[in-house]
C-alpha cells in the first residue's frame, strides 16, 4: 500500500472554530469586567505603550486577575477553555460523525494523511482544554510563561496578525516549536519539506489572519475564508473586502456539519490536492 502524503488542515481559532474569541466566554466575566470595556482597555493601553495588541490585551489579563486576588494558571485558563462555544458540527455525537473523522476519513481515501494545526492570537493554555483539542497535531499560539510556582508571571507568546504567517513555514518544514529560528531559516529544497504549500488548507475569519490567507493563497495552497452563520453586517463587509482584494479562494459559513458547503468545499479541495499530487484513486 502507498504511502498516505502528508496534508495539512489549518484553522485560526476564535471566529473560526468557536463563536467569539475565547477569553470573553468566562475569563473576562471572572475578573469583573465587561467585555467591552476589557477589550478597550487593552486598545488603549496599546496605543499608549505603542505596544503590540496581543502582549497588551495578556498583560491586562495578569493585571486584572491580580486586582481581583486570583492567580493565573495552566489547569486555570484551561478550565476557562472548556467553555468555548464551538461551532455546529466539530464535535461527533449520537446523530452525526464530527467534522475531523469525516476529513480524515476523506484524505485516507484520496491517499492523503490530514493533520490539522491551529495558528491562534488566542490562548493556548485555554485551547488545551476545549473539547476537540485532541484532534490537532499541534498548536500555535499565544501563551504566558510561569514561574516555579505555576503562576503565570509575563507573555511568553504573542501570535499576532504578522507573525501568522511564521508558523505556515513551521508547519512547512516540520519545525513545531516557537523558539528554534536556526531551523525555520535554513534552506531546505522544496522536495524535502515535510508538508508543501500545495498540500496546505488554511481556514480563517478575521483581520489577524489576512496576511495568512494571502500568503497561503499566493504558495500554491488553499484558504478559506469563514463566518459566523449568525453574522452581522460589519463581518459581511469583511468577507466582501476578502474577495474583491483577491486574498482568499473560498467563502463559507462556519457550519462543520456534513453537507454543509464548508464541508463540500474541503473535500473538494482534498480532491484537488489528491490529483495534483497523484494519489487519486482510479475510477472505474
Amino acid at each position: 500500500m502507498a504511502e498516505l502524503l502528508k496534508t495539512a488542515l489549518i484553522y485560526d481559532f476564535d471566529g473560526t472554530l468557536a463563536r467569539g474569541n475565547m477569553q470573553e466566554v468566562t475569563f473576562i466575566p471572572s475578573v469583573g469586567m465587561d467585555i467591552g470595556d476589557f477589550w478597550g482597555e487593552a486598545d488603549r493601553l496599546t496605543r499608549s505603550a505603542d505596544g503590540d495588541n496581543i502582549l497588551m490585551y495578556m498583560q491586562l489579563m495578569l493585571a486584572r486577575s491580580r486586582q481581583n486576588d486570583q492567580v493565573i494558571t495552566k489547569k486555570m485558563l484551561a478550565e476557562h477553555g472548556q467553555d468555548v462555544k464551538l461551532f455546529d458540527g466539530l464535535k461527533s455525537d449520537l446523530t452525526a460523525t464530527g467534522w475531523f473523522d469525516r476529513i480524515n476519513a476523506k484524505g485516507r481515501e484520496y491517499g492523503l494523511d490530514i493533520e490539522h494545526y491551529i495558528i491562534s492570537a488566542g490562548l493556548e493554555e485555554m485551547i488545551e482544554g476545549c473539547p476537540i483539542r485532541d484532534e490537532f497535531h499541534h498548536v500555535f499560539a499565544s501563551k504566558f510563561a510561569y514561574d516555579a510556582h505555576g503562576t503565570a508571571i509575563w507573555p511568553a507568546v504573542g501570535v499576532n496578525y504578522t507573525t501568522k504567517t511564521q508558523y505556515l513555514f513551521r508547519i512547512n518544514k516540520g519545525v513545531l516549536n516557537h523558539y528554534d529560528h536556526e531551523r525555520i531559516n535554513k534552506f531546505i529544497p522544496d522536495d524535502e519539506r515535510r508538508i508543501p504549500f500545495e498540500r496546505m488548507i488554511f481556514l480563517g475569519d478575521g483581520d489577524t489572519d489576512v496576511p495568512t490567507m494571502k500568503m497561503m493563497h499566493t504558495k500554491g495552497g488553499y484558504s478559506i475564508a469563514v463566518y459566523d452563520p449568525l453574522n452581522r453586517e460589519k463581518d459581511q463587509k469583511k468577507i466582501y473586502n476578502l474577495i474583491s482584494e483577491d486574498r482568499v479562494n473560498f467563502v463559507a459559513a462556519a457550519d462543520y456539519r456534513e453537507g454543509q458547503p464548508l464541508d463540500l468545499i474541503v473535500k473538494g479541495l482534498i480532491g484537488r490536492i489528491a490529483i495534483n499530487s497523484g494519489t487519486m484513486p482510479a475510477v472505474d
